[in-house]
């Protein structure tokens, strides 16, 4: 915590705001985020939630976009952007080197499903790819390992994480859900009559 204080005073005394006179806090009080309420009504997080995702019948309660044999994708409901994808094996791993070839295959094809889904429902320009295998590295769910697919857009980084500890998302899940679904169907549709 002290680096990320000591991070936000050296940016500040950078960019001269120490001379500058006291914010207008009283004019700024509150930052409205109508769609953060999915979030706040869920009960505590749930810790096998991937592992309840791989058995469910009903997708739709978790957010399941695409089935495979060895593995599904999902959007992340604690995710870092909007769109955030996981492809994950339904076999509960957290070793990398254990995934069989089938499930390194289709945990792939999944990423690439994933990000021609984001391309054309969000119109993302980039992605940001990979797997945070063990606690240390990030991983929030450390022992069932997930690939990360993560929209990214030109100009897409602003100062609300860095000096705010704040990330701003800008659509709620059911609905980027629904929208990601049409597209996948459309393209299905698509790819049938082609």
């Amino acid at each position: 915590m002290r680096s990320r204080l000591d991070f936000r005073r050296r940016i500040t005394i950078l960019l001269g705001l120490d001379e500058r006179p006291e914010f207008p806090k009283k004019d700024l009080e509150a930052l409205w985020c109508p769609w953060r309420v999915e979030y706040f009504e869920q009960e505590t997080r749930n810790p096998d939630f991937l592992s309840d995702a791989a058995r469910a019948s009903d997708d739709a309660a978790h957010l399941v976009i695409a089935r495979r044999k060895n593995a599904f994708l999902m959007m992340n409901r604690y995710p870092y952007a909007v769109g955030h994808l996981m492809a994950v094996p339904y076999r509960k791993t957290a070793d990398a080197a254990s995934l069989g070839d089938n499930e390194v295959i289709e945990l792939w094809s999944l990423a690439m499903h994933g990000q021609r889904l984001l391309r054309e429902t969000m119109k993302a320009q980039g992605f940001n790819i990979g797997l945070n295998l063990g606690e240390c590295a990030g991983a929030g769910v450390p022992d069932h390992l997930h690939l990360h697919i993560v929209p990214r857009w030109s100009g897409d980084t602003n100062f609300m994480p860095v000096l705010a500890g704040t990330r701003m998302l800008s659509e709620g899940l059911e609905s980027l859900y629904a929208k990601l679904m049409a597209t996948q169907a459309r393209l299905a549709d698509e790819a049938n009559r082609g």
